[in-house]
């Protein structure tokens, strides 16, 4: 018996260390902490809102018409029997919530990129737009499946506050393995590219992308952690997260792209 308690003890570290939460799932599907699922619990029979807490977030689809891309709310998103289709959906292998952005597919007017990507909302169903000062983390574990070139998995954005439609950050993942983090210079553009780890596509990894302090940006992938000074040009904006596929490559091809598999996401603002 002691041995038995000595094993599930270990067990359990060795998961919390991995960042996938292995706590029972609640009759939605979802664990206890809003939007962390782990693999081994996923149920791959049912919608990503049957095992995410999509209550936060709305999708954004590389289809629509030419500058309006379709939009899914939140509450069509959550749930076992929520939205899913080709561009959004569960892995029937593992669980994951997948996206996938082709290399042609209808982008926003300020964009040349097709993407498969949630916006993050609030409870009430209006957009997340929060201040810098505070601590705001979204954490994720992923894995990019495919990739052509380049694609964005997660992002800071701005959000009220003036005219721009830069992102504070965004976090790329390229063919090669590489993980960069782009930082804005300034609302009027011009990005700084810092690579901050190397994983082999189809591996698992883990970041988390914060703020705090109302003028730091806080970078963890796979335990290693950096800081980023945020200009003061951007202390009038408010800001949000995006997370998924947000491909940086484009051409005709509606086979070539970046598919992108969550294990977990999960975002805390206090």
């Amino acid at each position: 018996m002691r041995m038995r308690t000595l094993l599930t003890s270990l067990a359990t570290v060795v998961a919390v260390t991995g960042g996938l939460a292995l706590t029972a799932p609640t009759a939605s599907g979802s664990t206890g902490a809003a939007g962390v699922v782990a693999s081994p619990l996923a149920d791959s029979s049912v919608a990503p809102g049957g095992n995410f807490d999509l209550g936060v977030w709305q999708l954004q689809e590389p289809i629509g018409s030419p500058g309006s891309p379709t939009t899914i709310s939140s509450s069509r998103l959550q749930g076992a029997n929520g939205f899913q289709d080709s561009y959004f959906y569960t892995d029937t292998r593992d669980g994951a919530m997948t996206f996938w952005a082709p290399e042609k597919g209808v982008t926003t007017p300020n964009s040349n990129y097709a993407r498969s990507e949630l916006r993050e909302m609030n409870r009430s169903g209006s957009a997340a737009d929060w201040s810098l000062s505070g601590t705001h983390t979204m954490k994720a574990t992923l894995r990019v499946v495919s990739v052509t070139s380049n694609v964005c998995v997660g992002q800071i954005h701005l959000g009220t506050g003036g005219t721009s439609t830069k992102p504070l950050l965004e976090l790329y993942y390229r063919s090669s393995g590489d993980i960069v983090l782009g930082t804005e210079n300034s609302p009027s553009g011009g990005q700084t590219l810092h690579t901050v780890g190397n994983v082999s596509v189809g591996k698992t990894w883990s970041y988390t992308i914060g703020v705090s302090g109302g003028n730091t940006i806080n970078l963890t992938v796979n335990g290693s952690t950096t800081h980023y000074a945020i200009p003061s040009s951007f202390n009038a904006y408010k800001q949000y997260f995006k997370a998924g596929s947000y491909n940086q490559s484009s051409s005709d091809s509606t086979t070539k792209g970046a598919r992108v598999a969550f294990y977990g996401l999960t975002v805390a603002h206090s």
